[in-house]
């Protein structure tokens, strides 16, 4: 079947839906199926699989900048693209964010299947209100990637929502080669703004001995906030944004992975993408996380904000090698269970059913 994925969000920004639509294309393909990927593209489009439909707007949403592009010549593009194509069926993330999963989900007459990310709170929930149950009803099958992705969209759309977790593409972080480190390291990856809790880890580090490095990627509006915050200890090295390829690279060699959010995640891709990568992870007990990484198994999950808790829980790994070593196994079993390849196949149940009813 001829799929269409269609993302909100500017594909060439790193970011959680981003990278599970792209993954999901790039998986579907290896399976035997042409794919097509449309979204907004601040840059040449990250695989010759990508339609790009524009530059997008940063926006604030849910304590986070979403790089939208909810006007008119995106509106145009995506129009075009959906007559050219011809999709037996279209998979829309988030499919009431402004920009191309709004207008097809008005205007595209294929079979449609919307995958609902977000948790806590959404801006288009917000602005589009009375007409959400409509616009919800124009799809066939709708899917949530947690449990609290599909509360916030049953309370505010109605209806039933089958929960898909996000996918991870094990090979790609197993294969991964590790980045060269001296001392023992601790890993962020993440957009630096408040509800990421990168502040809080930056204060653990004050608990924490001197031998230990911090490895800091991406960037964000709090970037120079939290370098002032850090400045003077050479420990932190701020590493900007970084390709995939070192983002897992770093990943895998680090000790640690950390994750400090303090709230609105949905669900944990980072923290599977350690796992994936055989490194401990360090976590704040957050409702997304905590569905993803079971609390002393396969991972440490400390109360979120709390910097000591955090330092405590990652000098304690560094110390204790056999805790190491059984997080990061019990970690990989764990992953195999979110394999991006499973989540494929069960999405291809869901288009062959609506096609065939």
């Amino acid at each position: 079947m001829r799929i269409g994925l269609i993302c909100p969000y500017s594909l060439t920004v790193p970011g959680g839906v981003q990278g599970q639509v792209l993954g999901l294309a790039k998986t579907l393909r290896s399976l035997g199926h042409p794919v097509r990927v449309l979204g907004p593209c601040d840059g040449p489009p990250p695989d010759t699989g990508v339609t790009p439909l524009g530059m997008s707007i940063p926006t604030t949403a849910n304590g986070s900048i979403a790089p939208i592009a909810p006007d008119v010549p995106c509106a145009l593009r995506t129009i075009r693209a959906l007559r050219d194509e011809s999709f037996d069926i279209l998979h829309l993330h988030e499919p009431l964010a402004p920009g191309p999963t709004l207008t097809a989900l008005l205007l595209a007459s294929a079979p449609m299947l919307g995958t609902f990310h977000a948790a806590g709170k959404s801006l288009a929930y917000d602005l589009l209100k009375g007409p959400v149950k409509w616009l919800r009803n124009r799809l066939d099958h709708t899917v949530a990637v947690s449990d609290d992705a599909a509360k916030m969209a049953r309370i505010a759309l109605g209806g039933e929502y089958e929960v898909l977790f996000n996918g991870v593409e094990i090979d790609k972080c197993i294969s991964a080669n590790p980045w060269p480190k001296e001392n023992p390291t601790i890993f962020f990856v993440g957009r630096h703004e408040p509800r990421k809790g990168l502040s809080v880890l930056l204060n653990a580090m004050s608990h924490l001995p001197p031998d230990i490095q911090l490895w800091v990627a991406s960037d964000g509006p709090e970037t120079a906030e939290l370098k002032a915050q850090s400045a003077g200890d050479h420990r932190v090295k701020w590493l900007g944004r970084i390709s995939e390829e070192e983002k897992l690279g770093r990943m895998k060699a680090a000790d640690i992975l950390c994750a400090p959010s303090l709230r609105g995640e949905s669900f944990g891709v980072v923290l599977l993408e350690g796992m994936a990568c055989g490194t401990p992870v360090v976590a704040s007990d957050i409702p997304g996380y905590a569905k993803v990484a079971r609390q002393g198994k396969d991972a440490v999950l400390v109360p979120a904000g709390d910097s000591e808790a955090f330092a405590g829980a990652i000098e304690k790994i560094l110390r204790n090698s056999d805790q190491a070593e059984k997080l990061s196994i019990q970690g990989m079993k764990r992953v195999e269970s979110f394999s991006m390849k499973r989540l494929a196949e069960k999405y291809l149940e869901s288009y062959e059913a609506i096609l065939t009813n």
